[in-house]
């Protein structure tokens, strides 16, 4: 199988895996998106290959980050840096400033006791 079929199948089965494990249908998927259900059958094949803005519909749609569908799509190279945990929870459109206040505070907590067990058993 060539390249660019055989990425076509690998984005669409992760698109398929991502849908069960959100527990939604194809035809609720597809209305989330805002495409039809027989499209996104042929993404999930690896019949069609999707643009970059049914693709960023989709991670909408799945609450994913676009850019996993667009290394999978070969539209950005693989092995981008995710953001930081601090950049992905100050760039969240959805929490409160003190959901997001809480957060970092609980992951900065975290980091803290990571660090010490860390200097404990390097010692």
């Amino acid at each position: 199988m060539a390249r660019k079929e055989r990425s076509g199948t690998d984005l669409g089965s992760f698109i398929r895996q991502q849908r069960e494990r959100a527990n939604l249908s194809l035809r609720r998927l597809a209305e989330r998106a805002g495409i039809s259900n027989p499209y996104l059958s042929q993404i999930e094949r690896g019949l069609r290959r999707p643009s970059a803005r049914i693709l960023k519909s989709l991670a909408r749609a799945l609450s994913i980050q676009a850019e996993s569908l667009y290394a999978r799509a070969g539209l950005i190279e693989d092995g981008a840096k995710p953001p930081a945990v601090t950049e992905a929870v100050e760039a969240d459109e959805v929490l409160l400033p003190r959901q997001k206040q809480v957060l970092l505070e609980l992951y900065r907590t975290f980091l803290d006791g990571s660090k010490e067990r860390y200097m404990k058993e390097n010692q």
